[in-house]
């Protein structure tokens, strides 16, 4: 089961639990999803024996969880819970480590590149480093601050800084093309977990 499947089938599952009387597309609606794939989803949970349907009145049918729909519930909603987890410690220990070596290398002015969740684990990472987030580049952002930090539209519009650390989550291997391409590459950092291609090499998700 893929990334895509589990979240959809853990979405259809919390659905129907909270509300037998759920249609098809209300669901889609719901999943943000296609009508034909919610049907699909759901004729498939139901053939698995996670989902009931009964006959309702007005030819309308509702929607139940089996006992092994609820089983399968709990499974899904531990799996996710445990990969964000999961995430958020990847996420932080190379953040720190990235930052630990700007101290090092007395780079003390470090900007992010994304006000994503990524940004928001460096801003906690920082403040136990001898660093300080300058400004955040987000031209998509609503907001015109974070944290004490400016969001701005291009890494142009920043102050004084000494590297960038790239915390875009939708394309972060574009972020950092279009990066290297102002900066000195040694000065475009990017944690592992974001898998982005560096000299013909991919990272990884290191921990």
């Amino acid at each position: 089961m893929t990334v895509e499947d589990r979240e959809i089938t853990l979405s259809l599952l919390s659905a129907v639990h909270s509300n037998s009387n759920v249609t098809q597309r209300s669901v889609a609606k719901e999943l943000d999803v296609a009508l034909g794939l919610a049907n699909a989803y759901l004729k498939r949970c139901v053939k698995k024996g996670l989902i009931k349907v009964q006959q309702a009145p007005a030819n309308r049918y509702a929607y139940y969880l089996t006992p092994q729909g609820f089983v399968e519930k709990t499974r899904l909603t531990s799996e996710y819970l445990t990969q964000g987890f999961q995430f958020f410690r990847h996420a932080r220990n190379q953040c720190t480590d990235i930052f630990e070596t700007c101290a090092e290398m007395g780079w003390n002015r470090v900007a992010l590149h994304g006000l994503t969740n990524v940004a928001e684990i460096a801003v906690l990472c920082s403040a136990n480093c001898s660093v300080e987030i300058i400004g955040i580049v987000d031209h998509t952002s609503l907001i015109d601050s974070y944290s004490g930090s400016p969001i701005v539209n291009t890494v142009l519009d920043l102050q004084e800084f000494d590297a960038v650390l790239i915390t875009d989550l939708g394309d972060p291997q574009s972020s950092y093309d279009t990066l290297i391409n102002l900066l000195p590459a040694d000065r475009v950092l990017v944690p592992a977990i974001l898998n982005v291609e560096i000299n013909g090499k991919f990272q990884g998700n290191k921990t």
